[in-house]
């Protein structure tokens, strides 16, 4: 199953948490992106946010942010690394 543009929002929304501390949350104003406000919604929903407007990652939640930003280095980190595989070598 490929990723919906609703689960890439989702994934998008927990990126932003900050996973040094359980102590800080985020709060989606109401004029944030529609896109954004319904991402955290059925976050919500979902059980991995507190709050329908953000709050804290559950416990699952928190799995799930940790999982959105593990592959995100992975991926990221495999683009600079395949960007730097065929970049010629400066000659020095």
């Amino acid at each position: 199953m490929p990723y919906t543009s609703d689960l890439v929002h989702e994934l998008n929304t927990l990126i932003r948490f900050d996973l040094e501390t359980g102590l800080q949350g985020i709060k989606v104003h109401k004029t944030a992106d529609k896109q954004v406000i319904a991402a955290v919604r059925r976050l919500h929903a979902k059980g991995l946010v507190t709050q329908a407007d953000g709050g804290y990652l559950t416990s699952l939640g928190r799995e799930a942010a940790e999982f959105a930003q593990t592959v995100l280095g992975i991926l990221t980190a495999g683009v600079a690394a395949s960007i730097s595989a065929h970049e010629p070598i400066p000659e020095g």
